[in-house]
């Protein structure tokens, strides 16, 4: 395991803590906005609307944008 390697695994359960935290807060956000609102409907949209972002990041990493971030 290379130094970046460790260095992630190292924080792995705090990114992904992070990441919980950001799915949450903004399910609180819809329900005060929209208290009527189908709460597993709004989880499934928001989880896309975070996956579309993550795949667009992903294509980015791809395209070379973050070797010299």
């Amino acid at each position: 395991m290379d130094v970046v390697q460790k260095e992630l695994a190292s924080r792995k359960e705090e990114i992904q803590a992070e990441l919980e935290l950001l799915f949450k807060a903004n399910m609180k956000i819809t329900d005060w906005d929209v208290p009527e609102a189908n709460d597993h409907e709004a989880a499934k949209i928001l989880l896309g609307i975070l996956q579309e972002k993550l795949d667009a990041i992903g294509e980015d990493i791809k395209s070379g944008k973050y070797i010299n971030y």
